[in-house]
């Protein structure tokens, strides 16, 4: 397992509920190039630079290459009679987990584990379709409909008796709450709120949340014609917020650029361990930051594939997080969550305008392009790097963003260069196609 990235801090002795969600582990299984990417330190070289790992060569994908050596390493005692029938999802899910628990110091074999909540978001769709239809005889590569694919894959999900949670809660054998989420690019970021409810309850003092997704290139590729066919009942029913690109692995994207022309998907895994701070504390485990409010809002459009870009229910979720609280002018950051869709760009810049004022300074970038769209897996690194720009006083730049977009009512920290910010408190944002807007108020080890 990866060494911690940074020694034990001395448990705080100040402000705080002793129910307070507090972060103390993070892992990852992403992509990295030829390596894949597990610890903090990893990611943060990689964001902090705004580098970029997707393929340059006809293929923008971020792949995790994930060895059979590199998984046996960190999961040495899996019988082979199940580790065999995993797929990419479940391998990716449980380095990230373990990569988590070396980080937070937490012994997976010891027990330490056993009440814990584990809790997965997943987005649906993604390679385990591949086992799926080659279970029923279809062929994800071939001509097949994606109707008829998509039938296939919801009946065998259906039936299938190993979802990553599982898997996952029988390393830990753990007692406590199991289950997955389901509702797409949102899913990890609403789990994450979850776990904080069980802890501010009293119901656990530690929950290992987990975002998770793979992507099929051939099936990108079809879906690139479904999206094209809503596009088009789109235009005849003269609705809004239809998002204007398309899934491409043909060009790079660019988040807030004015070149901005496609989205690229990438796989992987990230967890995210939460502890109550009572629990941390009595552990003496180093506390990275915290979970202080979460809110889930939906735009309530007719269109599956639709989205309200004048930010409404954004805006409106960012309340429900400060409430009487928390004022704005304390948020001077926001990881955003454009992958340089204009829709996306579009109801994130009015959702802005509208809380910060048409004068705004604040700092808003997007690590998207680092790594590519990671569907669900993108709430736990969104939470993840930006407690660590808290810790380290440094805000990301946006990956790939080199001539931001005009009339922007914020910065995207465009170039390759952190931008120095003291802060203690931040907002992520989430999004699923169908109008879901997710916003999470995260803050220092000791914000209150």
């Amino acid at each position: 397992m990866s060494p911690r990235r940074h020694p034990p801090r001395p448990a705080p002795g100040g402000p705080g509920n002793p129910r307070d969600a507090v972060v103390t582990g993070l892992g990852f299984c992403l992509p990295g190039g030829a390596e894949p990417v597990f610890t903090t330190a990893q990611v943060w070289d990689i964001a902090s630079h705004g580098r970029t790992v997707l393929g340059r060569h006809g293929i923008h994908y971020g792949s995790v290459r994930l060895s059979a050596e590199q998984f046996a390493e960190r999961l040495p005692d899996i019988p082979e009679f199940f580790s065999r029938h995993y797929t990419n999802a479940h391998r990716y899910g449980l380095v990230s987990l373990v990569e988590a628990c070396a980080d937070a110091e937490l012994d997976v074999t010891a027990g330490e584990l056993g009440e814990a909540a584990v809790l997965v978001g997943r987005g649906g769709v993604d390679a385990n379709v591949d086992s799926y239809v080659n279970l029923l005889g279809a062929d994800p590569d071939s001509a097949t409909p994606l109707d008829a694919v998509e039938t296939l894959v919801a009946t065998e999900q259906a039936v299938s008796p190993s979802d990553v949670v599982l898997v996952q809660g029988a390393l830990a054998r753990t007692v406590g709450p199991c289950f997955t989420v389901s509702c797409g690019c949102a899913s990890a970021a609403v789990q994450i709120g979850n776990a904080r409810r069980l802890i501010a309850a009293d119901e656990t003092d530690l929950a290992l949340v987990t975002g998770v997704d793979v992507f099929n290139v051939g099936l990108i590729q079809k879906s690139q014609r479904l999206l094209r066919g809503a596009q088009h009942a789109h235009d005849a029913t003269d609705a809004v917020g239809m998002p204007d690109l398309l899934p491409s692995i043909d060009s790079l994207m660019r988040p807030y650029d004015r070149r901005a022309d496609c989205i690229n998907h990438g796989e992987g895994s990230a967890t995210v361990i939460l502890e109550s701070r009572e629990h941390a504390q009595r552990r003496g485990a180093h506390i990275y930051g915290q979970v202080l409010a979460t809110a889930l809002t939906r735009d309530g459009l007719a269109n599956p594939l639709a989205a309200d870009d004048s930010g409404a229910q954004l805006i409106r979720a960012v309340r429900l997080c400060t409430g009487d609280r928390w004022g704005i002018e304390q948020l001077p950051y926001i990881n955003g969550a454009s992958d340089g869709d204009p829709v996306v760009t579009a109801l994130e810049a009015n959702a802005v305008r509208e809380l910060y004022g048409p004068d705004s300074t604040v700092l808003m970038s997007s690590q998207e392009g680092c790594f590519g769209h990671l569907g669900s897996a993108s709430g736990c690194l969104d939470l993840a790097l930006t407690v660590m720009m808290m810790e380290y006083g440094e805000v990301c730049p946006t990956a790939n963003c080199e001539q931001p977009a005009d009339g922007l009512p914020f910065d995207p920290v465009p170039g390759t260069r952190t931008r120095p910010l003291d802060f203690d408190h931040a907002l992520s944002f989430n999004y699923q196609i169908g109008g879901v807007k997710h916003a999470m108020l995260l803050g220092g080890p000791d914000a209150t």
